[in-house]
Parts: structure tokens; sequence; C-alpha cells
């Protein structure tokens, strides 16, 4: 385990270090997603998409529609939200 201190800015931004930056393949654009513990706070680096493709061959056809029914479920979100307005 490796063990680092920085300072949050006024901005509420902290400067990853690059050896972990590396290490998790983050670079600019990544996207992380915070999750609160009762441990403390866990940063996972989100890959893109297009990334993931083909990495399990095997349930390709159930990824494919999964990521379908979200891109829908979104659509109908802001189909949504635009109507409230």
């Amino acid at each position: 385990m490796m063990k680092m201190s920085y300072t949050v800015t006024c901005k509420g931004t902290v400067t990853i270090p690059a050896n972990i930056r590396r290490k998790y393949r983050i670079k600019e654009g990544t996207k992380i997603e915070f999750i609160d513990t009762e441990q403390g706070i866990l940063l996972i680096p989100v890959p893109p998409l297009d990334q993931l493709f083909g990495i399990d061959t095997e349930h390709s056809d159930l990824i494919l529609q999964t990521v379908r029914n979200l891109r829908k479920e979104r659509q109908e979100e802001i189909n949504h939200e635009e109507t409230e307005l």
C-alpha cells in the first residue's frame, strides 16, 4: 500500500501523482467515479466504452444490448427533462 498526501485547491481539485496515473492509465479527460464507503473515498477510473469493446467477446451481444438500453434510457430522461421545462 502506497501512502501520499496532497492538498486540495480552492476549486476542489487535487493532483493525482504521475506514478498512479501511469499505473491506472489515467489521462486527461479520464472520468473518475467517486464512491463513498465507510472506510473513506474510493476513486475508480472509468474507461471509455470504446476501450471496453472486445474485452469479453463471449457476452458481446448482452453488453451491446445493455449499452443500447442505457442510451435509450438516457434519451428518455433528456426528453422528460425537456418536457418539464
